[in-house]
């Protein structure tokens, strides 16, 4: 049996179109050390457990995939990873990453356990990501750059951050993952959750290279999924269940970080706002702070839609209809 450092884990759910690239970029890492890929499917329809067998034949001593016969999210397991994958972890470190995202630079284990291993009190270490479309097209840079040098981030820094960290630029210790909290259990989302568990235990290490990319509303992840049915309500619900789950990491940690606890969630609520473009939200001066966080470029648009609301809706319109001639 290899002594294994890292454990790359992996969900997937219809993500036939990306998976062979995810365990590529997986299976192209430079490192003195040893890793193993947890992959879990639930229940795709669409032959992305077929190819995951495939790969899994082809490297048995790197791949242990579990394939799902029936949907487990379905059932009321939101976090398949603390489920399915965070128990059968070999490693000394947890790396993450959605069947639909991939890793971009073949050193990126290599320079993130470089570091963990001299720094014991990091217990989170991730970096910037490309942003890419369905397609893989690049996007923006800088939407996933939440920083623009190396940064040791202290947990107030952490808790109290605009911007948001790649799930697949997280680096964690085994530890962390060993004990999952009630506000994991219950979380919607698996990347916030696991900051906070970091933070608990030490600071988080930012650095400024994009090594891996995130696809932006790919088929089958979570964020299309919130954008179908429903919208409103899926916001609604969204953002109680992460409004618990700040309270509960504030009561967990005693109120150690209560000030930066309670602006994460206003801050959180005030986003559900905006993509709700709840103009009344939106202008209250209690939330001034974080609509100057927003991106300029989002800031026009929603003065733009506020003010001259039939102009936004025409442009829009005529938008669509151009996006679909072309296509």
């Amino acid at each position: 049996m290899m002594n294994v450092m890292v454990s790359i884990c992996v969900v997937t759910y219809q993500h036939a179109k990306y998976i062979r690239q995810a365990l590529d970029s997986f299976l192209a890492q430079k490192c003195d050390f040893d890793f193993e890929i947890l992959i879990h499917d639930d229940a795709s329809t669409d032959g992305a457990a077929d190819i995951i067998a495939e790969y899994e034949q082809r490297y048995p001593d790197k791949i242990r995939a579990i394939l799902q016969k029936e949907n487990q999210y379905s059932q009321g397991i939101t976090n398949i990873s603390g489920a399915f994958n965070f128990p059968r972890a070999r490693g000394k470190y947890i790396a993450l990453c959605d069947g639909d995202d991939y890793w971009c630079d073949e050193n990126k284990l290599a320079i993130q356990v470089a570091y963990m291993e001299k720094h014991l009190d990091c217990m989170l270490c991730v970096h910037s990501a490309k942003v890419v479309n369905d397609n893989g097209d690049f996007i923006d840079r800088n939407l996933m750059r939440p920083y623009q040098k190396n940064t040791v981030l202290s947990p107030k820094q952490v808790l109290d951050k605009k911007g948001a960290f790649a799930f697949g630029s997280m680096l964690l210790r085994k530890e962390v993952v060993e004990d999952l909290p009630r506000y994991y259990v219950d979380c919607p989302v698996g990347d916030r959750p696991l900051e906070l568990m970091a933070i608990e235990r030490g600071n988080v290490y930012y650095i400024d290279r994009p090594m891996s990319a995130y696809r932006f509303n790919g088929a089958g992840s979570w964020t299309s999924s919130m954008k179908s049915g429903d919208y409103q309500r899926k916001q609604e619900v969204y953002a109680r269940q992460m409004s618990k789950m700040y309270k509960e990491f504030d009561q967990k940690t005693n109120c150690r970080f209560h000030r930066e606890a309670v602006l994460a969630e206003h801050r959180l609520f005030f986003l559900t706002r905006v993509n709700l473009r709840d103009f009344t939200s939106i202008y209250q001066p209690k939330y001034r702070r974080f609509y100057r966080e927003l991106p300029r470029r989002e800031r026009f648009f929603i003065a733009f839609e506020y003010r001259l609301p039939t102009l936004y809706r025409l442009m829009q319109n005529w938008s669509h209809k151009m996006r679909n001639s072309h296509g």
